[in-house]
């Protein structure tokens, strides 16, 4: 064997340890989870059906968690939205003071409870997706599988350097829903929801130690979020949904 094959050969071995090297890294990357958007809407203003519409198609994606939650200060403008509630509601509040926001406004998209924004039209969803992607990516990704009874059982693995006791968030959401308003300011328009969130419902706090907790059986699909406490930053996110569950 000649000294260019030598050197071919080397580099080579090199080349393919530089392979391995590569994969081994990524196994120890963080977790890359899904994007997790917070639409606060309300079917009693004028201004949310094009969010609405936008959510819907962010719902479509693997990597986008979209759940929109109701609120219900608009029903006094002549319409009652069916699917606000004081928990929905109460939840954005909280975003505003943790955001630091001086009110609470609809539409508002909010994306693992870093950046908010109206999100009413394609560039201001994709600046919003790309400004919590630069934030950094999830730190722990939940489990959501069945138990034999049916009920869910929500795991969570050890977390390193967990940053203090953290939140996880349970909610049951319904896959779309068709309203024609008959008064407000949305009056005569038929409104598609799309993840509609049912219930809300702080499961537990969390130290970072491996654990899991079980729910009760549920038709409806269910995303959990895990994240810094009085609404931080989300750090794990995952959904379940029956109709594709084994």
């Amino acid at each position: 064997m000649n000294r260019f094959s030598v050197v071919i050969q080397r580099l080579a071995v090199a080349l393919a340890a530089l392979v391995v090297c590569a994969n081994l890294g990524s196994a120890a990357d963080p977790v890359r989870g899904p994007l997790v958007v917070e639409l606060f809407t309300s079917q009693g203003c004028s201004s949310c059906p094009p969010a609405d519409r936008l959510l819907g198609e962010l719902a479509k994606r693997p990597d986008v968690i979209a759940l929109s939650f109701h609120v219900n200060y608009w029903d006094r403008l002549g319409w009652k939205d069916p699917f606000a509630s004081e928990s929905t509601t109460a939840r954005q509040h909280a975003y505003a003071r943790a955001l630091a926001q001086s009110y609470v406004y609809t539409p508002e998209m909010v994306v693992n409870g870093v950046v908010h924004d109206p999100g009413n039209s394609p560039d201001s969803v994709s600046r919003l997706l790309a400004q919590a992607t630069a934030r950094g990516p999830l730190s722990v990704r939940p489990v959501v599988s069945v138990a034999p009874d049916k009920r869910l059982v929500i795991s969570l693995p050890a977390l390193r350097d967990a940053p203090g006791d953290l939140d996880v968030w349970l909610f049951t959401y319904d896959g779309a829903h068709t309203t024609q308003v008959m008064r407000g300011e949305n009056r005569g328009a038929t409104l598609i929801n799309r993840n509609v969130v049912r219930s809300v419902e702080k499961l537990a706090v969390w130290n970072g130690a491996a654990a899991s907790w079980a729910t009760n059986p549920t038709t409806r699909s269910v995303a959990v979020l895990v994240q810094r406490r009085d609404f931080g930053p989300v750090i794990g996110a995952a959904r379940w949904n029956p109709a594709t569950a084994d």
